[in-house]
């Protein structure tokens, strides 16, 4: 199965390395902005592959050598302002990006997935859906993953249970609006229960990426991580759930914007969307976390160029 990562920086190329490892596609190929130093990525990937029990082909090319891909993962973006306090500032100049990029890797792959790590995930995750024509299901953001994992990290280290056994959801948009159902999260079948101790925890959560931006002015690894356990569902089809962006199918009234549910991941993409019964307070977060983003929809398009 052939991947292609487009945009290789910190992250691209940390999910590169990171797919190389698992055993699970037979050819990576990388793409960025700087031919000189993808190349430089994927020898360096290439040469690690003799460490490997099931060796990668890893290659740098262009657009038109990711033809034919299965899933493309899109890391493309803007440079980040320093010490950046809201991801929707890449908004406008990230949404001409994809409008340039999105179309001619969907002609080339009519059949892929794509998965959308740039940021502001929500907002690019809709726009990637026009700009491919592609169905709904095979359009997908990396999203409230990685604020989950985050949640869940810091909980266990609460509650004394390993972080896989708790099931726990950031929810709504990968951004400031997001906000933990603690309401239906569970671990071995009893409630966790809803404290302010614990509130506390997906405050610092929310802020968790933006502060290791702040001390070492990327985040790399846990993002990279999440969107291979994405990649890995979908090549393997496990079926497995995962709090991702995806378009909204009138869950509490929303629609026609991108927002993170948890879903059923598997070959085709999104197999299902999950609906969680959410309290008052969480529904209302999460028509929060929609009105938000679709700001950001609308502020964008003013400033795109007319096709």
């Amino acid at each position: 199965m052939k991947i292609s990562v487009i945009g290789v920086g910190k992250v691209g190329s940390t999910i590169a390395f990171a797919l190389s490892q698992r055993n699970c596609v037979r050819e990576i190929v990388m793409v960025g902005r700087s031919r000189q130093r993808t190349l430089g990525d994927a020898l360096d990937i290439a040469h690690a592959q003799c460490f490997v029990e099931v060796p990668t082909r890893v290659t740098a090319g262009d657009l038109q050598d990711t033809a034919n891909s299965s899933v493309i993962v899109m890391c493309a973006s803007i440079p980040m302002p320093d010490k950046m306090e809201d991801r929707s500032v890449l908004g406008q100049d990230n949404v001409k990006l994809m409008q340039e990029l999105l179309p001619p890797l969907a002609k080339l792959s009519p059949d892929a997935i794509i998965l959308m790590v740039s940021n502001p995930v929500d907002m690019l995750t809709y726009y990637a859906i026009e700009f491919t024509g592609f169905p709904w299901q095979r359009v997908i953001g990396t999203g409230t993953l990685i604020d989950s994992i985050r949640l869940r990290h810091e909980l266990s280290l609460e509650v004394g249970i390993h972080n896989q056994d708790l099931r726990a959801y950031v929810l709504g948009e990968h951004g400031g609006s997001q906000f933990a159902a603690l309401s239906c999260a569970t671990a071995g079948g009893e409630p966790i229960d809803d404290t302010p101790a614990r509130r506390e925890l997906a405050t610092k959560v929310a802020r968790s990426g933006l502060n290791i931006l702040h001390v070492k002015g990327y985040t790399n690894y846990g993002i990279a991580l999440a969107a291979v356990k994405i990649v890995e569902a979908i090549v393997r089809d496990t079926q497995q759930i995962m709090p991702v962006s995806v378009a909204i199918d009138n869950y509490l009234g929303v629609n026609n914007v991108c927002l993170s549910l948890p879903v059923v991941l598997g070959r085709s993409g999104v197999e299902r969307i999950l609906h969680p019964e959410l309290n008052e307070e969480e529904a209302l977060a999460f028509r929060k976390c929609a009105a938000t983003v679709q700001t950001q929809i609308q502020n964008a398009r003013k400033a795109l160029p007319p096709q």
